[in-house]
């Protein structure tokens, strides 16, 4: 059993995987899909939520009525500073760039580095870096800004920006905001989810290292290169719709933009594949899908769970 202690998650941030599964196991997690979708609201804080309600329920129960307890517990480590919060809620609806980041909070690059420095010393984010080397060595490439607990990323998304409405007792203005843009909330943690499924799916040339690669002209959502040195390159589709052949093609074009020659191709389709696309796997090409994804909740067990130290509110 790992400790876990304070709000939020202190220095040694464990793995999203890690939180993923220590938060299934507490909640007894079955519906990969629904698994996800409250992970992504309530990870990593070690909370109790009842899966059988609707997470609309959950989140006003929770998270609204408990608006002052979390805010006041949130502002002791960001000292309701103002930069720290507009880079917070800069990162929880942006690309999660560090630059882009600071423009949308507009804020000066000295005042973005300094808050960024803050945030993360003080384990509200972690600085992950692009996986190559951009195609361009003169083109300097923004480290990504990521939060250590999926709720961190909900509170400065949805709930934060909404705090006048919120503060009053009037959820109107932040349920409509959640109801248009949910959908889209949920794909980096699908992402980094995904991430870790090609990870523990090669096992013999094991996974060397694994994460996204970005530049200014293009985004791989998955790159890794395998221990014998074999290039993965994936995206991931989440759309209602089977993915089909010019998903690759998609792909493909991207690693010509960034100077790439992957030996394997990994595509992650929420809703699967069509019959013509799925003829095409192969040794050099992996098609994934939520059922390859729930394999992510095999085995779980109390070795699993996190002890957060937490409020449990």
């Amino acid at each position: 059993m790992k400790i876990n202690q304070g709000f939020p998650p202190m220095s040694k941030n464990p793995t999203l995987l890690q939180q993923f599964r220590s938060f299934c196991f507490q909640n007894n997690a079955t519906d990969i899909e629904r698994a996800i979708e409250y992970f992504a609201v309530f990870g990593g804080m070690g909370w109790n939520v009842d899966m059988t309600k609707p997470l609309e329920e959950l989140i006003e129960e929770k998270v609204l009525s408990n608006y002052r307890y979390i805010h006041g517990d949130l502002t002791k480590i960001t000292q309701s500073n103002r930069s720290y919060h507009a880079l917070l809620t800069a990162l929880a609806s942006g690309d999660r760039r560090e630059h882009s980041a600071f423009r949308r909070a507009d804020l000066s690059r000295k005042e973005g580095e300094e808050s960024a420095v803050f945030l993360v010393k003080n384990s509200l984010l972690i600085r992950q870096e692009s996986q190559e080397e951009p195609s361009d060595e003169n083109e300097e490439v923004s480290a990504r800004l990521l939060f250590t607990a999926p709720f961190l990323r909900f509170w400065f998304f949805a709930v934060s920006p909404y705090y006048k409405g919120i503060k009053e007792g009037d959820f109107t203005e932040m349920k409509e905001h959640w109801e248009n843009t949910k959908q889209s909330f949920f794909d980096p943690v699908y992402e980094g989810l995904v991430i870790a499924l090609v990870k523990q799916s090669f096992k013999e040339d094991w996974v060397a290292k694994i994460g996204s690669y970005w530049d200014k002209n293009t985004k791989i959502e998955i790159l890794g290169q395998t221990k014998s040195g074999k290039v993965i390159a994936g995206s991931c589709k989440y759309s209602k719709a089977k993915a089909n052949k010019s998903e690759l093609a998609k792909l493909q074009e991207k690693c010509v933009k960034a100077a790439l020659h992957p030996d394997i191709y990994v595509i992650f389709s929420k809703n699967g594949f069509s019959s013509e696309f799925k003829k095409e796997k192969s040794e050099t090409l992996k098609l994934l899908s939520l059922k390859n994804l729930k394999s992510l909740m095999d085995d779980l067990s109390e070795k699993d769970l996190l002890v957060n130290t937490n409020k449990k509110y």
